[in-house]
């Protein structure tokens, strides 16, 4: 069996509402390449990556000149083919390498009739629990709804989350106003949410001496974890030092080199692995392995997936026998998807592993053509600004908060 063709096509796919992070917004939708990997016996695995464009589809073009000819199962030469840590210095491909070992597995588990977990040892639980992601939204700017500004709006989100999908834990991605208001919020959350786990992430832009302050200020509730309060290893490793909280991260351990003066020097207590950062699903097996070895807590991040990356992360979740924590999903704010059935469901806080070979999901390919078309009328949009903002900047550690007492109409291109 051996790799015929790469074909990559960027979507963009519509969410209930704009979300507000540290460091810019979604602007109503998440902008996603879907890479499909074909071979000689007529299978097509698939994968999928953030962001998109004529640069992104470029790189996966170029792919084929390394990978057309190759064996889809020889994932470790494919590894070093197209992700060599040396040679690629000046290209960093992990994120590529991660959507085309998603679609090599998937080529695999077709043609051996099994599911993806099935090949990565096997599943120990049928069903991933996942946490509800609470955001501060903007309004849906055709309708006007969704907004989660104020503290009363964010209660009855997280009320409303909870009844619609059944989830136990609760996340708040913060760093958008103020931390004292943001504090007022998050007790808030936890008192509307009584017997719940809750958890905190501002996405690292306060400084130390914030982070500790806050942490003192939440130790009596009933954490999963404060993640990335800071941003950087000994900034993490002093909060840690001042704050009775297990410390989470996404951003500071992504790589093993990184893993690895973690367990040498601890900063960090939970390791959230994300199928694309870490280059792929097996990588986080391994770095699930050490974990367990050194008793360092995991968890599956979220980057803003469809249903092909969500697969993904149901089937690391199956085989992780130290998998701490519910799952992080943004997965409950899009309104479709581009996999047929449509959005996978939630069940009592939990999406089921699917049972399918491979990943076990397929493409519906008349909604990757409407949401390549959408792509193709909106664009992309700048993450790392805020449209209710112009010119508008974060910095480390930041200063500059949004208003939560301004209401004005934001206009996003939906």
């Amino acid at each position: 069996m051996r790799i015929t063709d790469i074909r990559a096509t960027t979507v963009t796919v519509p969410l209930e509402a704009p979300l507000r992070h540290a460091n810019g917004c979604h602007w109503g939708r998440f902008v996603r390449t879907i890479v499909e990997v074909e071979t000689d016996n007529g299978l097509v695995g698939l994968g999928e990556m953030g962001g998109g464009g004529e640069s992104a589809e470029a790189v996966f073009r170029a792919m084929k000149g390394y990978l057309v000819g190759h064996d889809p199962a020889r994932l470790e030469e494919m590894r070093f083919l197209i992700a060599n840590p040396t040679a690629s210095l000046y290209n960093n491909r992990t994120q590529v390498l991660a959507a085309l070992e998603f679609a090599c597995l998937d080529i695999l588990g077709q043609a051996w009739g099994l599911p993806v977990c099935d090949i990565l040892g096997g599943r120990l639980r049928d069903r991933v629990p996942f946490a509800a992601y609470c955001f501060f939204r903007y309004p849906n700017p055709r309708t006007g709804a969704g907004e989660v500004r104020t503290i009363d709006q964010l209660v009855e989100n997280a009320l409303s989350l909870k009844q619609r999908f059944g989830f136990r834990s609760h996340k708040l991605k913060a760093g958008v106003f103020h931390p004292d208001y943001e504090l007022e919020a998050y007790r808030a959350l936890a008192a509307a949410l009584p017997g719940d786990s809750y958890r905190f992430d501002p996405n690292g832009v306060w400084s130390t001496e914030q982070a500790i302050r806050f942490g003192q200020a939440i130790e009596d509730l009933r954490n999963d974890y404060f993640e990335d309060p800071v941003y950087g290893l000994n900034g993490m490793r002093r909060t840690r030092e001042m704050v009775r909280i297990p410390l989470a991260t996404n951003t500071v351990v992504v790589n093993f080199e990184q893993l690895a003066a973690n367990i040498l020097n601890t900063a960090v207590d939970v390791i959230l692995l994300d199928t694309t950062f870490w280059g792929g699903i097996r990588p986080c097996v391994k770095a699930a392995g050490i974990c367990e070895t050194f008793q360092i807590g995991v968890a599956v991040h979220s980057s803003g997936e469809l249903g092909i990356q969500l697969a993904t992360m149901l089937h690391l979740g199956a085989v992780l026998p130290n998998l701490s924590f519910a799952a992080d999903a943004h997965y409950h704010h899009l309104t479709d998807d581009i996999i047929e059935g449509g959005l996978m469901p939630y069940e009592g806080g939990a999406i089921q592993v699917p049972t399918g070979p491979g990943l076990g999901v397929k493409l519906n390919r008349d909604k990757l053509r409407e949401y390549n078309e959408l792509y193709k009328r909106l664009g992309g949009y700048p993450y790392d600004q805020d449209p209710g903002r112009p010119g508008w900047t974060p910095i480390l550690p930041n200063d500059r908060w949004a208003d939560q007492h301004d209401s004005r109409p934001v206009p996003v291109p939906f």
